[in-house]
């Protein structure tokens, strides 16, 4: 019923007594495509934005013209919208409320795209203040994670204000290794593979900086966990474009933890990285691995964070990490090591006011590099 299309991956379905509905992923941004089974129509349904997430909500009755959907975006909170299948139209049931008096006609969302080193367009969404000049000389703020074929949808936070209106640039860089253009996009950055994941993340960065967006002198970027690694892994490829890094329960010592079989998540993640046993592998692995290959060369400043109690990403290697650092970098930068000794775990701390304390950490550090202190 449903050919194969190599550009279009099917993450899921919904079936109904006349329509079924395909959850899908193509040119990087997920689509709801509704099918009349009697007629063999069918439509995608629109979206207001260039970057956002869209997902299946409840859908319990089989015979109804009626689809509920979940969306969000940088701009528009967690929303739940009822399509009919019949006319086309979408209706919006609720919206997350956002207390203080937010305005999303304030801000301007956009996806552009950033050429690699092989010629492939990678896609970056980029949210900033409607109306800011843009002229090379501002804030610029870039993520990335880029593994294990995880997409990273744009969903609504309301934190990301606290950047966005002092002026930031706030930008998400859809490298190879996730999951945004479908498997193959995750295949084309992973094992040996990998380092493509790397020079996408700077092709982004060289690419908003020359078309303006902001200034590699104001450039931070962060990375949790495999976007650890993808932190640790630039800074020593290319220190000299970025300001600072923020590098959260980073996966850093890529060789003793994949040697080391007795980790619960090593064996699982031959698949991922590679098996260090055997020789090309090994090679390839230690060739990329921040850990081994911090150098005597200047270096961003750096937040470095764990948490004592993390049990995916153990805390030594973010110490070992900033240990070998400041015994073999040659600067003056700052380099700071932060770890939560309370509970915590791989996603910081639970509980709902100390992830709060956590963001304004990060965030006061963030715009401290920027030059921004009120």
């Amino acid at each position: 019923m449903i050919p194969d299309r190599p550009d279009v991956m099917l993450t899921d379905t919904d079936f109904f007594k006349n329509h079924y509905v395909l959850y899908e992923r193509e040119k990087g941004l997920p689509q709801l495509r509704v099918c009349d089974m009697r007629t063999g129509e069918t439509r995608h349904i629109e979206f207001p934005e260039a970057a956002y997430i869209a997902y299946p909500y409840v859908n319990r009755e089989f015979d109804t013209v009626k689809l509920r959907y979940g969306y969000q975006s940088f701009i528009t909170p967690q929303s739940v919208f009822e399509y009919d299948m019949v006319t086309g139209r979408s209706t919006l049931l609720k919206e997350k409320e956002v207390p203080g008096g937010y305005d999303r006609t304030r801000y301007a969302v956009e996806r552009i795209y950033a050429t690699a080193t092989d010629g492939v367009k990678i896609p970056i969404s980029v949210l900033h203040m409607k109306g800011a000049k843009l002229d090379g000389s501002g804030p610029l703020y870039l993520t990335g994670y880029g593994s294990y074929g995880i997409p990273i949808d744009i969903s609504f936070s309301s934190n990301r204000f606290s950047l966005v209106d002092r002026g930031v640039v706030y930008a998400v860089a859809h490298i190879r290794g996730g999951g945004e253009m479908g498997k193959a996009w995750h295949d084309a950055g992973r094992m040996m593979n990998k380092k493509t994941t790397f020079t996408d993340f700077i092709a982004c960065a060289e690419y908003l900086v020359a078309q303006g967006y902001g200034s590699k002198d104001r450039l931070v970027i962060e990375g949790r966990s495999a976007g650890g690694l993808l932190m640790g892994a630039v800074l020593n490829m290319r220190p000299d474009l970025f300001h600072a890094a923020l590098v959260g329960v980073p996966f850093v010592d890529v060789m003793n933890t994949m040697l080391d079989e007795s980790l619960p998540l090593t064996v699982p993640e031959f698949e991922e990285w590679g098996n260090p046993k055997q020789q090309p592998a090994f090679d390839y692995m230690l060739s990329y691995s921040p850990y081994d290959n911090i150098a005597n060369k200047p270096y961003p400043n750096i937040l470095v964070r764990t948490s004592f109690n993390d049990s995916q990403v153990m805390y030594w290697e973010p110490a070992k990490y900033v240990a070998k650092m400041r015994a073999v970098r040659r600067d003056h930068s700052l380099l700071i090591l932060k770890t939560n000794m309370k509970p915590a775990g791989h996603g910081g701390a639970s509980g709902r006011y100390d992830r709060l304390r956590e963001a304004a950490f990060d965030y006061a550090f963030i715009l401290t590099q920027m030059g921004i202190q009120d």
